[in-house]
């Protein structure tokens, strides 16, 4: 027999996308730490910020208060996205992740979710402002997500994207921080924005 014989078929072996997913899932990262796989690369963050955390609060209480539906909301879910090219699977986790309450959609799920059902996700930027303005937007429309709601502390805006094609959003509405930005359906409000001053 020859040694041929004995060897692994080549599409057993691991590829270089498949060890990058292994190590990002295999992380011990430090308390307060969040770990994301965005485009195949491992993205640590440090614990956020008071003002980050405000602007969340802010955000939620809103949504929860206002929405024309009952709203689900999980803060810093972990999403299992769809990726570009060759890279392994993208691992997001959203400062803020919506559903109508009438899914379950966060009752019972893993760590790394599946974002069907998911109305929209919200990031609040911090210390990498560019993943969010950019990679990040990216892997919400790539996975379909319905609406991306961006608060830009260094411009002092909101940017709401939607109608997603593709790896972009078609539609994007901005308003300046105290300024109005209307969310559509089934959100079905009028998002106020000075607390985000």
């Amino acid at each position: 027999m020859s040694a041929m014989a004995h060897e692994r078929p080549a599409q057993d072996s691991p590829t270089q996308e498949d060890l990058l997913l292994e190590d990002f899932l295999g992380l011990h990262t430090p308390e307060g730490f969040r770990a994301e796989l965005i485009e195949g690369e491992i993205v640590v963050a440090p614990p956020t910020d008071g003002d980050h955390e405000d602007c969340v609060s802010h955000l939620v209480k809103q949504v929860i208060r206002k929405s024309a539906v009952d709203m689900s909301v999980s803060g810093y879910k972990g999403l299992r996205l769809v990726s570009g090219g060759l890279c392994p699977r993208n691992h997001v986790i959203p400062d803020a992740t919506f559903a109508p309450e009438d899914l379950g959609l966060f009752r019972g799920a893993p760590p790394w979710m599946e974002p069907a059902g998911v109305a929209l996700v919200a990031e609040v930027t911090s210390s990498r402002p560019d993943q969010d303005r950019i990679a990040k937007r990216h892997c919400y429309a790539r996975a379909a997500i319905p609406l991306y709601l961006l608060v830009d502390r260094e411009k002092a805006q909101v940017s709401l994207f939607s109608q997603p094609l593709r790896d972009e959003y078609t539609v994007v509405h901005l308003a300046p921080f105290g300024g109005p930005l209307v969310l559509p359906e089934p959100f079905g409000f009028e998002l106020d924005t000075k607390p985000f001053l």
